[in-house]
C-alpha cells in the first residue's frame, strides 16, 4: 500500500525526495532528482488519510492517464507515474517562477497586459484542445509561463480526455470545479465542450481587467446556476479603460450559450493578438446588465444549450458496449473469481472493442462515522482500488480498455444499478454468494441486480468444482 509520509532523502522508483514545494488540500509536491534526468522536477503525491474525498483519487487516477498523452511547450513535461499498489505519484517538469495566482493580489491590471495574457493562455488551450483535451479548470493558479514566454496549463485533476474513458464523470453527479470560473454547461454536468474552457478564460480576463469576479464565488449549486441566466456586469461600467474590443472578446467568451462565444480558442487568441480588428457588436456598447424581463425569459424559458461534439470523439464512446463487471473482494473465493474472469475474457475475446469497468461496493453504515481508515492505516478506497486492478491483471486487456470504479454506498446492489443506469452500461457481469445460508440472511445482490437492472445481466455461478455463468 502507499506510504503516508515521504521524507528529504528518500528514493522512490530512482527518484531521491528533496524538499517540499508545496503542501495542498488534496496534494504535496516535492522536489525530486534522479541522475539519467538533467532539469528540474516535481512529484505530486496525493493526500490518503481520513477524510479525503473519493473524488480527489479519481481526479488523480485521471490525471495519471492524460499526463503521458500530453507534450509540446504549453504543458509540464512528464516524467513517470507512480501505482496506488506501491506509491502513488506523478512527475513532471518543474517550472520556473510562479503562477498568475500573484498578480490578483494588484488588480486590475493594463488593458495591453491583461490581452496579452489573455493571448498566450488561449494560444495554449488551441494546443491542448488539439491534443482532444478539455481542462476544465481554468484559473490563475493553474497557469505558469516558460521563460520564453509561452504559457503552460497544470493540474489535470478535473480535465478531460476525449479519447479515455471519463471516470469523474461516471463516479460522481456533482460537477467539479472552481466556482468562480465554471462555465453554465459545465455545472449542468457536461464535461466534454473545449468552449468550456474558453469561459474560464474570460472570467479570468474579466477578473484581471476589473478587479471583480463576473459571478462572484458561489458556494451552492444554488449561486453557481445563476450564471445560466444573470449576465456579468458589463466591464467598461466597472473599468472605464477596458476598450470596447476587450470588453466584446471577454463578454463573448462570458455568453451563456457556447455557440455564441468563439468557436475555437485560436480564433480567440487572434482577436488578443490585435485587438484593433475585433468586430464589434452590440457586446462592445453594453454599460449595463440585460432587463428584468429577459433576465426572467433565461430563467423560465431558456434557449437551449448548443452543445459540441467533435467528430468521432463522442461517437467512438457511444459505439463501444460497456460491460460491468460487479466484483465482491470480501468473498474469498478464488474459484468465483477465476470463473468472472473467464466470462469477461470471453467477452473481450469476442467483443475487442468492449469497454470493462470494474466495479466494487464500499458497503458503509446508514447512519454511524466510519474512520476513511482500515486496521492498518490505509485508505480503504485506495486499497480497494489496488485489489481491483489485481483482480483484472490475469485479464491481459489491452490498455484502456479496462477501468476501476469503488463506489462508497450503503446498498450493493442499488449502487450497481445506479452505477448502470447513469453510464448507459449495456451487459453486467457479476458472481452470486456461494452460501446459501449467507443468501437468506443478507439477500441475493444478483437477484435484485438481474430483477430490476436495465440492461442484460449475466450471474456467474460455481457449484463445486464445475463453474458455469447463466
Amino acid at each position: 500500500m502507499a506510504k503516508t509520509h515521504l521524507e528529504s532523502g528518500s528514493v522512490i522508483d530512482g527518484f531521491t525526495i528533496g524538499g517540499l514545494a508545496h503542501k495542498g488540500g488534496m496534494a504535496r509536491l516535492f522536489e525530486v532528482t534522479r541522475p539519467d534526468i538533467d532539469f528540474p522536477m516535481l512529484m505530486k503525491v496525493p493526500e490518503l488519510g481520513q477524510g479525503i474525498d473519493p473524488a480527489m483519487i479519481v481526479g488523480f487516477e485521471m490525471e495519471q492517464m492524460i499526463m503521458p498523452r500530453l507534450s509540446g511547450i504549453h504543458v509540464p513535461r512528464f516524467v513517470a507515474n507512480g501505482d496506488f499498489a506501491v506509491q502513488p505519484y506523478i512527475v513532471f517538469e518543474r517550472l520556473p517562477g510562479k503562477s498568475l495566482y500573484p498578480l490578483l493580489d494588484d488588480l486590475p491590471r493594463a488593458v495591453e497586459e491583461v490581452a496579452l495574457l489573455g493571448n498566450h493562455i488561449a494560444t495554449a488551450l488551441a494546443d491542448l484542445h488539439r491534443q482532444n483535451v478539455v481542462h476544465l479548470d481554468i484559473k490563475p493558479s493553474n497557469i505558469m509561463f516558460r521563460e520564453t514566454g509561452e504559457a503552460v496549463l497544470v493540474d489535470y485533476g478535473l480535465a478531460r480526455h476525449l479519447q479515455l474513458p471519463d471516470l469523474m464523470d461516471e463516479e460522481f453527479r456533482l460537477p467539479y470545479g472552481t466556482a468562480p470560473y465554471m462555465a453554465p454547461e459545465q455545472i449542468l454536468g457536461v464535461r466534454s465542450d473545449f468552449r468550456s474552457d474558453l469561459f474560464a478564460l474570460g472570467v479570468l480576463m474579466y477578473f484581471l481587467a476589473t478587479g471583480k469576479r463576473p459571478f462572484g464565488d458561489p458556494q451552492r449549486m444554488k449561486g453557481l446556476k445563476k450564471r445560466l441566466w444573470r449576465d456579468a456586469i458589463p466591464p467598461r461600467l466597472l473599468n472605464p479603460d477596458i476598450p470596447k474590443a476587450l470588453q466584446e472578446v471577454i463578454l463573448r467568451c462570458l455568453e451563456i450559450n457556447p455557440a455564441r462565444r468563439y468557436p475555437t480558442a485560436a480564433q480567440l487568441a487572434m482577436d488578443l493578438q490585435d485587438l484593433s480588428k475585433v468586430t464589434l457588436t452590440a457586446r462592445a456598447e453594453k454599460l449595463k446588465r440585460d432587463g428584468l424581463s429577459l433576465v426572467i425569459k433565461r430563467r423560465f424559458n431558456p434557449d437551449p444549450i448548443e452543445l459540441l461534439k467533435p467528430a468521432g470523439a463522442a461517437a467512438s464512446l457511444a459505439n463501444a458496449p460497456i460491460v460491468m463487471v460487479a466484483i465482491d473482494l470480501s468473498s474469498g473465493s478464488e474459484t468465483l473469481a477465476d470463473a468472472l474472469r473467464l466470462t469477461v475474457s470471453r467477452i473481450i475475446e469476442k467483443t475487442p472493442d468492449a469497454r470493462i469497468a470494474c466495479l466494487n461496493v464500499l458497503k458503509i453504515a446508514r447512519i454511524s462515522l466510519e474512520s476513511d481508515l482500515d486496521a492498518q492505516g490505509n485508505n480503504k478506497h485506495v486499497a480497494r482500488l489496488v485489489q481491483l486492478k489485481s483482480w483484472a491483471e490475469p485479464l491481459k486487456a489491452p490498455e484502456g480498455t479496462v477501468t476501476y470504479h469503488v463506489i462508497e454506498a450503503v446498498s450493493p446492489a442499488q449502487a450497481i444499478l445506479e452505477y448502470a443506469r447513469d453510464n448507459m452500461v449495456d451487459h453486467i457481469v457479476m458472481g452470486a454468494r456461494a452460501n446459501s445460508a449467507m443468501r437468506s440472511l443478507l439477500g441475493s445482490v444478483s437477484g435484485e441486480v438481474a430483477a430490476t437492472a436495465p440492461c442484460t445481466v449475466t450471474v456467474v455461478r460455481v457449484r463445486g468444482a464445475a463453474e458455469a455463468a447463466e
